[in-house]
């Protein structure tokens, strides 16, 4: 059952009934129903439905669902009832609950962010996003056991090569993945860019001569997979087009593979060769030279990208520097954004009266060391304005500590206290060390200069 249909059926159950609903409307955030028999609706029933963010009890009843949500609940409430949908004008700002005003914050900032490069940059994250849970496993694993081996155990032991072997597979097969992913979001065929994943990391390629060198499996890493995929995808659906029906099966997948794959070792393995480089080495350069003030930078710019839903972007960078060095010096950087943001979500707590707010924090910190910031960013510090930005200041703080240590991370996927496992060269107390710097810093930042007890009002 989708989301929008469960929100429906749980409103009209806990209102009475279908039959109990004279008219149904909605604003840019409030579904607004007109009651047959007031004394049949269940406020805290409603109040407690996953999706509802609150409930005014009004002239009409007003049940807070967000926007992009609310229309979508109305519509199924208007096939289930069978009644028409209104559109009623939204309340004054002074109104908006908070919760609102945090979606309405997320929706505009979304709204402003949709040119073709921050579009672009969310389908790279959309190849990566469904790979995470499967990254973060494979990558605890591998962090725990590569822990084991340094402590002094067999690694010719059955059960340990279990689990490096449960700990790599993923990262091994990441290419045929991501290619996969990648004709998925393209809208072409998933198999054929699992095929250009599997060329361009071909052990065969060791094997082949091309401009006078030998082919290097990986060449390119995941920029080279992603390229070639969508150019699958492109040249599939030009051939589709002028393809009989009666031969499209044969000869449509034929002439792609053949085009895409002598392009892949001709032009793209070696031009996404040079940009990644010149990606990683260029990170690497930047953070072993800039040093603190490398660190200080990405980390206190890292929360604004996760604001606009672009850090995903990242992730194919990541993988990069892990299949080229083995570990990611930018992820533990880019952790101590989290970081300082609950610092700074921990002094908002400390300082503020409001029931509300403090209420908000208590449910949503634990997350937050756990490296889920959203919960935080979203419901806390984003709506406060000031906190954000003294968050983002006790990130650089960590952020200068973490470069300067020169922390690195063998995989991704979780940040925070999670991310501890998975750090390299048995570094795990200086990162956490970087962590408690973050949230001290944040901390301190927002509660002498970044909140004040007005900004609560009207939560």
């Amino acid at each position: 059952m989708r989301k929008e249909e469960k929100i429906a059926k749980d409103v009209l159950q806990g209102i009475g009934g279908k039959d109990n609903v004279r008219r149904i409307a909605h604003c840019m955030t409030r579904l607004r129903l007109s009651i047959k028999d007031d004394s049949k609706v269940n406020l805290e029933n409603l109040k407690n439905i996953d999706g509802v963010m609150g409930v005014i009890n009004d002239d009409t009843l007003q049940i807070v669902i967000g926007p992009g949500t609310v229309n979508k609940v109305a519509a199924e409430m208007s096939r289930i009832t069978g009644l028409a949908i209104g559109e009623d004008a939204g309340p004054d700002d002074d109104d908006l609950t908070f919760e609102e005003k945090a979606a309405l914050n997320r929706q505009k900032i979304k709204s402003k962010n949709r040119t073709p490069f921050k579009n672009f940059l969310r389908k790279i994250g959309n190849i990566f996003i469904p790979l995470i849970p499967g990254l973060v496993a494979s990558g605890i694993i591998n962090g725990l056991a590569n822990f084991a081996v340094n402590a002094g155990v067999d690694r010719e032991q059955t059960w340990m090569q279990i689990l490096l072997l449960f700990g790599s597979v993923v990262f091994a097969s990441l290419g045929i993945l991501v290619g996969w992913n990648t004709a998925k979001e393209f809208g072409g065929t998933p198999v054929m860019g699992a095929i250009a994943g599997m060329i361009l990391f071909s052990p065969l390629l060791e094997d082949i001569t091309i401009y006078g060198e030998e082919l290097i499996p990986g060449r390119g890493g995941l920029f080279g997979v992603i390229f070639a995929a969508w150019l699958m995808t492109f040249v599939e659906k030009n051939v589709r087009k002028v393809m009989p029906n009666a031969v499209d099966i044969i000869f449509t997948p034929l002439i792609t593979l053949l085009v895409v794959g002598f392009a892949s070792l001709y032009a793209i393995a070696p031009v996404a060769g040079l940009l990644s480089d010149g990606i990683t080495i260029g990170l690497t350069s930047l953070i072993d030279t800039g040093g603190a003030i490398a660190g200080a930078i990405l980390a206190g710019f890292f929360l604004p990208l996760v604001m606009v839903g672009l850090h995903h972007g990242l992730t194919p960078i990541h993988l990069e520097l892990i299949n080229v060095y083995g570990e990611t010096a930018l992820l533990t950087i880019l952790a101590m954004g989290g970081a300082g943001q609950v610092g700074a979500a921990l002094a908002i707590y400390a300082k503020t009266k409001n029931k509300r707010l403090r209420n908000i924090i208590k449910g949503s910190a634990p997350v937050g060391f756990l490296g889920i910031g959203e919960p935080l960013m979203y419901g806390v510090t984003l709506p406060l304005g000031r906190p954000f930005l003294t968050a983002c200041m006790g990130a650089a703080v960590g952020g200068a500590f973490q470069a300067v240590m020169s922390t690195a991370s063998s995989g991704i996927g979780v940040s925070g206290l999670s991310l501890i496992p998975l750090i390299t060269n048995g570094q795990y107390l200086t990162y956490f060390l970087g962590l408690v710097i973050s949230y001290a810093f944040g901390f301190l930042f927002t509660y002498t200069f970044g909140f004040k007890e007005s900004m609560a009002d009207n939560i």
